[in-house]
């Protein structure tokens, strides 16, 4: 971590929003805080942020997250809005240009859409800019399910090379079963698909904002190492001891 040159960091809706599923704009600034360091120490940074349904929650008076398709669509129509006026302001007080990039999984699979999502990304990177990336929600169809955006993060690693991939959540590490039981051992590496033999992964985030979880994440942390990127599993708050190696 402490030679990468490229970094794609992944952070979750739960990492990001209040109890009551509204923005934390204390969350956002941060982790741009922490990200602008790195940026400023040379390294490449590209964010790929959940949580624009999760900021259209309260601004469409929802009690929660919604189910249905369309109905996800409108408040990630809103929400996305609000997501990347609050990174656009985070990021400017280091003096940095966050750039919004929206793809979905199909942008990443066709070959003319895979390119031109990689030129883009990578002129991005040239000027310096901090791209942000989410998924297409208001578009999406089958896109919007279970751990999209950390399936998209592990292809954006993919995609451009990068030399590591972060994923955050509100869960510190991986453990061999509920973080909460007493006596769950933590697991600090995993260097072999066999050394996840036996290990109780869970289901998706408990505060019901997101759409992913432990088992999205290992996921994309098998996508993304079998295409040589190494991925660190931790939570928001570890993001800059992540960072730093």
């Amino acid at each position: 971590m402490t030679r990468a040159r490229r970094v794609v960091v992944k952070v979750g809706s739960s990492s990001l929003t209040a109890p009551d599923g509204t923005i934390d704009t204390d969350r956002i600034t941060e982790l741009a805080d922490v990200l602008a360091e790195r940026r400023a120490a040379g390294t490449e940074v590209v964010l790929v942020s959940s949580g624009a349904v999760a900021a259209g929650i309260a601004p469409m008076v929802l009690a929660a997250r919604p189910r249905d398709l369309a109905t996800q669509q409108a408040a990630a129509s809103v929400g996305q809005g609000l997501l990347i006026a609050h990174y656009t302001a985070a990021f400017a007080r280091h003096g940095l240009t966050a750039a919004q990039v929206l793809l979905t999984v199909e942008d990443m699979m066709r070959r003319v859409q895979h390119r031109n999502a990689q030129r883009t990304l990578r002129r991005l990177l040239d000027f310096g800019a901090v791209p942000i990336v989410n998924e297409n929600d208001t578009v999406a169809t089958h896109e919007i399910r279970f751990g999209d955006n950390d399936r998209l993060a592990a292809l954006v690693a993919h995609l451009l090379r990068a030399d590591a991939l972060v994923l955050l959540s509100d869960v510190d590490a991986l453990y061999d079963g509920n973080p909460a039981r007493p006596g769950t051992r933590r697991i600090p590496r995993i260097s072999d698909p066999a050394d996840l033999d036996g290990i109780d992964i869970g289901s998706a985030g408990r505060r019901g904002v997101g759409t992913g979880g432990m088992v999205t994440k290992v996921s994309s942390a098998r996508i993304a190492t079998e295409a040589g990127v190494p991925t660190v599993l931790t939570s928001a708050a570890n993001a800059r001891a992540a960072l730093a190696g």
